[in-house]
């Protein structure tokens, strides 16, 4: 790559664009709610707890339905998750977590269309999809 004066510029709108998300209310949501996550005495209770029944089912899964407690050491790591996954703190991470991803998302595919319509970008939301909200593609809505 030959380094040019334009290339500098890009450097610099870059670092504008990193400034603005950076001091966005998505962003400072995000942080606040990161500490509040990994601050917390009940969050750090429902990992543990998680973890431990995860392990103790790892260790029987290669048996498969022939190890004793198979569906009990499965059914608990579980139950584990979805206390951990339904604790308010983590619950508010992961919404702020989504919104940040989405602005991630859409800065990419402003930059992709600018360039070319043909240009994919991988966006975890389904919306993002070749740049349109194209909905499933099949022949089920009526015309």
């Amino acid at each position: 790559m030959i380094v040019t004066e334009k290339l500098f510029e890009i450097e610099d709108q870059t670092e504008k664009l990193v400034q603005a998300i950076l001091a966005s209310e998505t962003i400072e949501s995000y942080k606040i709610n990161r500490q509040a996550m990994y601050g917390s005495k009940d969050v750090r209770e429902k990992q543990k707890a998680f973890l431990e029944a995860k392990d103790s089912f790892e260790r029987i899964e290669a048996y498969g339905n022939h190890a004793p407690d198979f569906r009990t050491k499965q059914r608990a790591v579980r139950q584990a998750k979805r206390a951990l996954d339904l604790s308010e703190e983590v619950a508010e991470f992961r919404f702020s977590e989504t919104g940040v991803q989405t602005i991630l998302d859409l800065v990419g595919m402003a930059v992709a269309k600018t360039i070319s319509a043909d240009i994919k970008v991988d966006a975890g939301n389904p919306f993002f999809e070749k740049g349109k909200h194209s909905g499933c593609g099949g022949n089920c809505h009526a015309s």
